[in-house]
């Protein structure tokens, strides 16, 4: 039936992708390993961070990235 694909590593879960037959693609990812394998999970979002693969390539990555300040620097005193 569906064929799907080997299992693919992500760095931060693994995935396998199937169509169905109308040509639409699905990914089945796992929950872990997570996020925090290499994150403070108090920090996460703060930063970019890659996984290992496409670390040579940051300052293009970068270069083509829009700005975005963290909700959580500019969120307003609670009252």
């Amino acid at each position: 039936g569906a064929r799907p694909t080997p299992v693919i590593d992500r760095f931060w879960f693994r995935s396998v992708y199937f169509r169905e037959p109308s040509g639409v693609l699905f990914e089945i990812a796992t929950i872990g390993p997570g996020f925090a394998t290499d994150e403070d999970p108090l920090h996460l979002g703060e930063k970019l961070v890659l996984p290992p693969q496409f670390e040579p390539a940051r300052e293009r990555i970068e270069a083509a990235l829009t700005p975005l300040e963290s909700p959580r620097k500019t969120s307003a005193p609670a009252q």
